[in-house]
């Protein structure tokens, strides 16, 4: 079993899977996911769903929109 996504607004991270993806925003709901300091892709919220964009192989669509969605999610609770 997987254990899911936490997400931290405080430090802007996202840890999953043993990885921890830093958050950088670019626009309110438009962000850059870093692991180790390089970018691996975007997530966004449009259209009313968190999605997952991937900058090369190195992560997944699902592995980011995992994240995202837990972003996303903590961040209508704050």
């Amino acid at each position: 079993m997987t254990t899911p996504p936490v997400a931290n607004h405080e430090e802007k991270t996202v840890v999953f899977e043993g990885t921890t993806f830093r958050i950088q925003p670019v626009s309110n709901d438009n962000f850059v996911a870093l692991v180790d300091g390089v970018p691996v892709g975007r997530i966004v919220y449009t259209f009313g769903a968190a999605n997952g964009v991937p900058e090369g192989g190195a992560i997944s669509e699902d592995t980011l929109t995992a994240v995202a969605e837990a972003w996303f999610g903590a961040a209508q609770q704050d």
